[in-house]
């Protein structure tokens, strides 16, 4: 008897997660496996093992692997104060195959996202796709072939884009892109006449957005300041956001958490 109710206490204070059907076999370092690719997990910090969790895809910079965002603080430090699931695709040789519809990146990306789905509750309605440089580009890619397919909300660019002349098959919801002004890996891509709304003219076009309006600059710290330019006017309640900064070629302090917060309908909060 009293070894079968120390074994009904052990159950009952073990956390809810450990008793839930979610497989829980791979985390940051350790990578799951899809087929013969793989990706890495963070978990939000006060995930309760059941609630259905928001969703971001980071796809990693050129040389690096998704052992990187999981742990980078401007990512996961934003995605795990935010009750947001990380996903890290690693990519092939460390980089990506973006420059043409429908790479088999693209087809890897929606077996990541259904693989995730096996494994944790996510929030069908809240699936986020970002990237970093060339990461960036690939997010792009992944939106502009499948956004409406794996029911993007929202593409959160940083510092890298396809050609504004691509024709893309679908959309996300909303499109937000920062790049900085004085960026010489990627170069800030500037329109005709100095147009610097030019980096999102794809999505503006794509999403039948209006004019754009622009909207106070913001910090998120104080050494770094925004510009925002925003087309809330888009077909079929899309929208896009364009953030400048006078930097250079790196992810901003604090703007993906501040991406989340709007998103998500929190207050904005650092980090």
């Amino acid at each position: 008897m009293k070894y079968a109710i120390a074994l009904l206490l052990a159950l009952v204070t073990l956390p809810a997660h450990a008793m839930g059907p979610w497989k829980r076999d791979c985390l940051l370092d350790v990578p799951c496996a899809v087929g013969d690719r793989s990706y890495h997990v963070r978990e939000p910090d006060d995930w309760d093992g059941e609630t259905a969790m928001p969703v971001l895809i980071h796809f990693h910079g050129w040389q690096r692997t998704g052992a990187l965002p999981v742990q980078h603080q401007r990512i996961s430090g934003a995605t795990r104060r935010r009750g947001v699931l990380l996903i890290a695709p690693n990519g092939l040789r460390k980089t990506w195959n973006m420059w043409s519809p429908e790479t088999e990146d693209v087809a890897f990306a929606q077996a990541v996202l259904e693989d995730v789905a096996k494994r944790y509750p996510i929030d069908r309605d809240n699936i986020f796709i970002s990237g970093y440089s060339y990461g960036s580009i690939m997010a792009w890619r992944v939106a502009c072939d499948r956004g409406g397919q794996m029911n993007v909300r929202a593409l959160l660019g940083i510092s890298g884009t396809l050609s504004q002349g691509e024709d893309c098959a679908q959309t996300p919801t909303h499109v937000r892109h920062v790049h900085g002004l004085n960026d010489n890996v990627l170069d800030f891509e500037y329109g005709a006449d100095g147009d610097a709304t030019y980096p999102v003219a794809l999505w503006r076009q794509r999403m039948g957005c209006g004019d754009g309006h622009v909207q106070s600059s913001y910090n998120v710290v104080d050494f770094l300041t925004f510009q925002r330019t925003e087309w809330a006017d888009c077909a079929m309640g899309t929208g896009v956001v364009l953030d400048t900064h006078p930097g250079g070629h790196f992810i901003p302090h604090g703007w993906i958490g501040r991406q989340l917060d709007e998103l998500l309908g929190r207050v904005p909060t650092y980090p």
